[in-house]
Order: structure tokens, then sequence, then C-alpha cells
């Protein structure tokens, strides 16, 4: 019988994706402890592969992996040819646009934008006729505005308290994100009930 192959990201998420698994009777090979990317479990015939979360997407639509577990600003940001088949209720949070506190309102100038995330900072902006400058950073974001290398930046946040330990503050708050349960097209098709009996199991346990 063939394997079904799961790509999970690593980092919060993905321990939470792994204790998921857990509660539903699965996922009990992968130990995140150790080095290994492949976690086999030969009694229910699934591969975990442990991957970059920014990777998972890569995996899932080139059918390395059937599924995937992944934020839903991985999708969003890369747009892959995968189905988005379950809101796994995992790693909540939330798109904004923040900057430091005495910005003032940004409306109708050219806005200086440093974000992780150019195209959904792109998109979001073009919706709403705003024109912006976009600065493409691969990590502390947050320093961008402090330094003036940005007016504002886009990122994701859950708690705000990296923004209110660099004196940044919410302007405005763009969407919700999760984790949501991807599935290669052609994997969906030919391995259909293995899959949907997976999203069965996931739902009775989703938050």
């Amino acid at each position: 019988m063939n394997c079904l192959n799961i790509a999970i990201s690593k980092g919060r998420v993905g321990k939470e994706a792994c204790d998921l698994f857990k509660k539903v009777g699965l996922g009990n090979s992968i130990d995140l402890d150790s080095r290994k990317l492949i976690f086999k479990d030969e009694e229910n015939k699934i591969n975990y592969i442990y991957v970059k979360s920014s990777d998972v997407l890569t995996y899932v639509e080139n059918g390395v992996a059937d599924l995937g577990i992944v934020g839903k600003d991985i999708i969003l940001e890369n747009e892959g040819d995968i189905y988005e088949l379950l809101d796994l209720g995992l790693g909540k949070c939330k798109f904004a646009i923040a900057g430091l506190k005495e910005q003032k309102n940004y409306e109708d100038e050219l806005l200086k934008v440093a974000t992780k995330y150019p195209r959904i900072a792109k998109r979001y902006f073009h919706e709403k006729n705003q024109k912006i400058d976009l600065i493409k950073l691969n990590g502390s974001v947050e320093l961008a505005p402090l330094v003036g290398l940005s007016d504002v930046i886009v990122d994701l946040v859950q708690t705000g308290n990296t923004l209110k330990a660099n004196n940044l503050e919410i302007i405005e708050e763009m969407f919700d994100i999760s984790t949501k349960l991807i599935c290669n097209r052609i994997s969906y098709r030919f391995k259909y009930t293995r899959v949907v009996n997976l999203m069965k199991l996931l739902k009775a346990v989703e938050n």
C-alpha cells in the first residue's frame, strides 16, 4: 500500500501539528528532538517530512508530499497550485500594518513598506489604491522603521509584544491567519479515500 507523505513545517506550527496528529492516534513516530527529517509510521503507512515552513508548499506542489501543514501566510505569499482542504485552527495570528507610535495617517502618501511578505503587501495596498515603495526583508522587520528604512512594516502579529518592545504599534489590522491542511492536486484524486479519512480524524479534534 502506498504511503501517505505529509510535509510538516518546522517551528511552533509543526509542534502543534504533531500534537494534533498524536491526539488522533497518529504521529507517534515523530520525534522533534531528534535530527531526523523523515519520520516513518509503518503501522499507518504515513511518512512525515519535516521541512522549513517556506518549503512546505514546494514539496506539496511538486508531489513529493501528498499533504502539507502550513500557515495561510505561506500559501498567500507563494500562490501555489494546491488544494486548501482544512483550517486546523492552529497558529492563530494576524497580518497587520505597524509603525512608530507617532506615525501619522499614511493615506494619500508614497509609503515605504518593509516586509517579509512582498506579494501580500503589494496586493493589499493595491486594493486600497495606496502608492508604496516596497522593501523586502528576511528578518527583524521591526528594525526598519526604527532606523528610517521604512515608514511602516507589514508582518504577522500574535501577541504584539515585539512591537511594544520597539515602540511600534498596530496602525491597521489586515486579516487573520491560521494553519491549513493542503493537498497535492493529483494526490487528492488518487489517494482520495485516505485524504478524506485523515481530514475526518483531524476535524474531530479541530481547535
